[in-house]
């Protein structure tokens, strides 16, 4: 495969450096990539779909004109990190993850952090995401946010900077095991003497991750996966996971609230449910407690997890904490509760509701990216350089009608990867998610999901939006000893009677 035609279009490029030599890091591939013609790489390409559609790799588009089902768009070129950038990644995610379950901990407790004013008092009450049912509550473990993904990007200095925090119901994973298996079965001479990271035994280390959160004194605790049912975009996630774990995959129909427990109803009657990864938001987890409306989660469902009878993976009102206005708060909230700077940096963010800040934003919005705080996919983001001048008045307006919900960020360029676009390659912008477990200790699944954007010059990765993925490689450093991760408190995790189930 030639790439004397690939042109570089100013980002950082992940396989090559400026003066078009590929990095130290991408070499091996590089040399592989070049011993192969172009019709070889197509057909490669051509197997790896073919081997998504047959093993029924999808995912949902709401309102998409060519149906509601697609096959995960993929591309074969892998993208690479290097051992010891992952180890910094690695850190600076256990460190986040930590600072913000105590966070979330705080804010429904004795809101410490507002009161010594690192964090605005009105930004938490105000936040859409506040849910006052979990004031008081003590979650099994002390575990709010067992499941993160945390977005990532790499800028044109080479560096990784935390776009956003995901700690509700975050979605991707099963496509990061996925991509390796397709890639395994379709490209495997592309791994020939490179060490790269596994991460096939993420569903072993969810799953203890579930059973070392289970409530106190259940020795052998029942998880399930509660699942909104098959329309749901990431369904595919749900049912894989359920499978890959080994647990039931249920709807709120099939579960019951009975004797202060959650039940299963199965053809040999009731079956006590100790831990429910669930994959609905907050509003339709229980229509006693949220929306009165929801049929998808479990009447009564709060209070048996009020009484500390069932472990909620993610506990409701996690998303107080990835709040794109909270977002711009992380660096002090890391430095508040661990005494610490923040390993990975956050982007440059103006919170809206600030008005000095927001005056900034309304001045400069044709050279910005501004954001809702509470959507995802993608949705409702100006990006002001590349907006006519009536968007950016339009979406003023907006932004001056509710300032509490935008937050505004420079462009960033994201950098970019070799795709197969037909016969060639060119650069395509991709970012970044990292999954992270929190029970034990905190785990980070290595590499992560490599989200992008397949349309020409685009930086919106997300797969409602148009993009596609990448496997991510993480090649190992043989020399280099892993640092252990970091853990609850001591004295907390030897007294987990949890221990003994796993």
């Amino acid at each position: 495969m030639q790439f004397s035609s690939y042109l570089h279009n100013g980002a950082y490029d992940e396989l090559f450096a400026p003066d078009g030599l590929p990095r130290d890091r991408s070499e091996p591939l590089f040399e592989r990539l070049q011993n192969l013609t172009a019709e070889e790489l197509q057909r490669h390409q051509k197997a790896a779909d073919v081997a998504l559609w047959n093993m029924g790799i999808t995912f949902n588009v709401y309102g998409h004109e060519a149906g509601v089902e697609k096959v995960w768009p993929f591309d074969i070129l892998p993208r690479i990190v290097t051992d010891s950038e992952w180890v910094r990644i690695e850190r600076g995610l256990q460190q986040r993850i930590r600072a913000l379950n105590l966070f979330i901990d705080d804010i429904y407790h004795d809101r410490k952090i507002c009161r010594d004013g690192v964090v605005p008092e009105e930004l938490i009450a105000t936040a859409k995401t506040l849910r006052m049912a979990c004031a008081g509550l003590e979650p099994p473990q002390g575990v709010w946010c067992h499941v993160t993904g945390t977005d990532l990007v790499r800028d044109r200095d080479g560096e990784f900077y935390v776009l956003e925090d995901n700690l509700r119901c975050p979605s991707g994973v099963s496509y990061v095991l996925e991509n390796r298996e397709v890639m395994k079965r379709t490209f495997p001479q592309v791994f020939e003497g490179l060490r790269v990271t596994p991460v096939e035994d993420y569903p072993e280390r969810l799953l203890d991750t579930l059973l070392h959160t289970a409530p106190r004194g259940v020795d052998s605790p029942t998880v399930a996966l509660l699942t909104p049912g098959i329309y749901n975009s990431a369904y595919f996630e749900h049912s894989f996971l359920a499978q890959q774990m080994g647990i039931e995959l249920v709807e709120g129909r099939d579960l019951v609230v009975h004797d202060g427990y959650v039940h299963m109803l199965t053809t040999k009657g009731m079956r006590r449910v100790d831990v429910l990864y669930r994959r609905i938001d907050d509003d339709f987890l229980d229509s006693k407690c949220f929306r009165a409306d929801s049929m998808l989660g479990v009447p009564g469902l709060m209070d048996v997890y009020r009484a500390g009878r069932i472990t909620l993976a993610n506990a409701p009102g996690t998303g107080v904490a990835d709040d794109k206005a909270v977002y711009a708060y992380v660096p002090q909230i890391i430095r508040y509760y661990l005494g610490e700077d923040a390993i990975l940096p956050n982007v440059p963010t103006y919170v809206c509701s600030d008005p000095k800040q927001c005056e900034h934003v309304l001045a400069n919005i044709d050279k910005l990216v501004v954001k809702p705080t509470n959507e995802s996919g993608g949705y409702g983001i100006l990006m002001g350089p590349q907006a006519s001048s009536e968007e950016c008045a339009r979406y003023a307006d907006v932004l001056r009608a509710n300032p509490r919900n935008y937050i505004a960020q420079p462009m960033l360029t994201l950098s970019t990867v070799p795709t197969i676009v037909e016969d060639r390659l060119e650069p395509r912008h991709v970012d970044l998610r990292p999954f992270v477990l929190y029970g034990k200790d905190i785990y980070v699944l290595p590499g992560g999901l490599t989200r992008v954007a397949l349309r020409k010059g685009s930086m919106i990765v997300n797969s409602s939006q148009g993009g596609g993925s990448k496997d991510t490689w993480v090649l190992a450093d043989p020399n280099r000893p892993r640092q252990p991760a970091q853990t609850q408190s001591q004295s907390q995790a030897s007294s987990s009677p949890a221990l003994a189930g796993i």
